[in-house]
């Protein structure tokens, strides 16, 4: 039995004997770069919760059905206690065939979590993390049946312990991007017969290529002879060096989909993966992913579209957004003139496909760091992770966060809750159009994380909504709770329910317990806390490098937090609330219009005004005469909101 340390890239299961098996792949930290693990957990079962109508009638019709390993646990549902059946499952392809078989025994009230994938099902329950180190122990083995004997420089190892997490700073990886060009004289390229003229790579490990039939006299090229060698020298080349992150720009559906073709019809296995498995390809959203084992495949096209907004998206116009250059650039649907070309224009070619794998490359380097520590902090795969909405991922941070409160998350709405969801919108933030003409002694007032500080501090949340009250008792989203247990105050009356417990939303009246906090508003309380604390520790830094990891780390956490409140009003959203979203905004827009009222007061006149801050001109003179009032007057006063 030996004990290692290793950066957790990725994770899946397959089936053994009819048994589902984790295996986990990594890297060992300070090994040779191509040595990777795969580390093999057999131990791990999937499982649902069972909401019972009666405990020992449910208990009984599971039986019958053939459920009989089963548990009574006690969980929180939206911070209600509750008394639920854990039903431990063979194999996770059985809750889809279990799951209505199980709403229809009389004794069950409904299930959850029946819809968490496996893989991270385990992530959750172990604590994983990937982009983290992780120590694991067991029997290093040369063969097994979960992984390909074909394998090479692959360790593999049995677990014989759960790994355990562990603090890690942020992991070297070597990325690796690549980019295609096409013959397609007839316009859009069709893999029936347009042929792959290049192939480029460039990698932080010493690759920077084309590979091509022609272009010999460049030093960046490596000539082969026909296009099947271009797709073999692709594959042997991402073999050798094993990149731990590949990255692409729309190689979901156009780079790595066309080759896989071209790669069909010419008899080329792509055989990428550390096990020696085949590019393939899996359902990620509405589309297709491409996926290597034991490599994070990165569509930069995806990640660019959700992070940035522009009027286009071509590699070309986010290069410039980013870098504030221009790369070089050639008409596309005239490649195919330069490569039948010679002399210059062929070597113009060239140094589109060389420059436009570099572009994707510095892309890779700008944006994954921010990509790789949201991995670190929701804890899905980077894969995963590169693929999500922003709402999404929140929601497998909070259905990480559920489990660790020991709360069992809500279901996803049901095609009809969804339709029904579809129809409302929550009004937005305060907007005041621009004062036309051009202005001066201008000053901009803006509330720092407006909205997650409204979260926190009026504790809006799905489980502290009131639906209504009546004498002695809060009627919460689902549940009647009475406001001594809500509370746990046992020695005080329950007398008449006033405003002195709530919090009231301006223009709607919704309702929200002052305490105990609800569990949104503690899990980013929890962000924002660690985000100070990154700040404070990047501003006292001074290592140059420890200063760029920690605003990345930083930044993370401030656009995780960001979002949360927004996917209040997510349709799709497990803990969806119409009437928390709207609370939100209301709280926001009165926020910012009393205090543009208390800017006027003291002289200033607002020009313009949008969500979270205004802008407002001054007359000097006024300002001066001003300058000795406490600056904190421009504040909202706490009582009042």
């Amino acid at each position: 039995m030996e004990t290692k340390n290793m950066v957790l890239l990725d994770i899946d299961y397959v089936t053994e004997k009819d048994k589902p098996v984790i295996r986990l792949f990594g890297k060992e930290k300070g090994s040779d770069d191509v040595n990777h693990i795969i580390a093999i957990d057999r131990t791990f079962e999937p499982y649902i919760y069972v909401i019972p109508q009666d405990m020992g009638g449910a208990l009984e019709q599971l039986e019958e059905i053939g459920l009989e390993n089963t548990q009574k646990v006690l969980k929180k549902d939206l911070a209600k206690e509750l008394e639920f059946i854990k039903v431990t499952l063979k194999h996770p392809q059985e809750v889809p065939k279990l799951r209505d078989k199980i709403l229809g025994l009389s004794m069950v009230k409904d299930i959850r979590e029946h819809d968490i994938p496996f893989y991270r099902r385990y992530l959750i329950d172990k604590g994983l993390f990937p982009m983290s180190e992780i120590e694991i122990t067991g029997e290093a083995v040369n063969e097994s049946n979960c992984v390909s004997s074909k394998a090479k420089n692959v360790n593999i190892i049995n677990l014989e312990e759960s790994p355990l997490p562990l603090e890690s700073e942020f992991p070297e990886l070597k990325i690796l991007s690549f980019d295609i060009e096409v013959r397609n004289p007839d316009g859009m390229p069709n893999s029936d017969k347009d042929e792959i003229i290049m192939i480029g790579l460039a990698g932080n490990f010493g690759v920077e290529k084309v590979i091509s039939t022609k272009g010999e006299h460049l030093d960046y090229v490596e000539k082969v002879e026909t296009e099947k060698e271009i797709i073999q020298r692709f594959v042997e080349t991402v073999k050798t060096h094993q990149p731990d992150v590949i990255v692409g720009y729309n190689s979901d559906n156009f780079d790595f989909t066309y080759i896989r073709e071209r790669a069909k019809l010419l008899g080329v296995r792509m055989n990428m993966g550390i096990d020696e498995s085949e590019l393939k390809f899996i359902r990620r959203g509405y589309t297709n992913a491409a996926t290597i084992k034991g490599m994070i495949h990165v569509d930069l096209y995806l990640v660019m579209r959700r992070y940035m907004n522009l009027d286009r998206y071509t590699l070309e116009r986010v290069y410039l957004e980013l870098f504030g250059e221009e790369k070089f650039d050639l008409p596309g649907d005239r490649l195919w003139e330069y490569w039948d070309s010679d002399g210059d224009k062929l070597d113009e070619l060239f140094r589109y496909s060389l420059d436009d794998v570099v572009a994707t490359f510095k892309i890779a380097e700008k944006i994954l760091p921010l990509n790789m520590e949201l991995t670190r902090i929701v804890g899905q795969p980077l894969f995963d992770m590169a693929r999500m909405a922003t709402g999404q991922q929140v929601e497998w941070f909070l259905m990480r966060k559920a489990y660790e409160y020991g709360e069992v998350a809500p279901n996803k709405p049901s095609s009809s809750q969804y339709s029904e969801r579809r129809g409302k919108r929550a009004v937005g933030g305060y907007v005041k159009e621009p004062d036309i003409g051009l202005h001066e002694n201008i000053v901009q007032f803006d509330f720092r994380s407006l909205y997650p500080s409204i979260i926190i501090s009026k504790n809006v949340s799905v489980d502290t909504l009131v639906k209504e009250s009546v004498q002695g008792v809060i009627e919460c989203i689902d549940e009647e709770i009475d406001i001594q247990e809500k509370r746990d105050i046992s020695n005080e009356s329950k007398g008449d329910i006033n405003n002195n417990e709530f919090h009231v939303a301006p223009e709607f009246g919704y309702k929200f317990l002052k305490e105990p906090q609800g569990f949104i508003p503690s899990v980013i309380g929890q962000v924002l806390t660690e985000r100070s604390r990154l700040k404070k520790k990047m501003n006292d830094s001074e290592e140059p490098m420890e200063k760029k990891i920690l605003n990345v780390q930083q930044e993370a956490l401030k656009r995780l937090a960001n979002t949360m409140y927004g996917v209040y009003a997510y349709s799709r959203f497990r803990w969806y609330s119409i009437e928390c979203a709207e609370s939100i905004t209301a709280w926001g827009r009165d926020y910012i219009k009393k205090t543009m009222k208390k800017a006027e007061r003291f002289g200033f006149h607002s020009i313009y005004a949008d969500t979270d801050g205004f802008y407002a001109t001054y007359k000097p003179e006024l300002l001066k005469e001003n300058a000795k009032e406490d600056i904190d007057v421009l504040e909202p006063e706490n009582d009042n909101y």
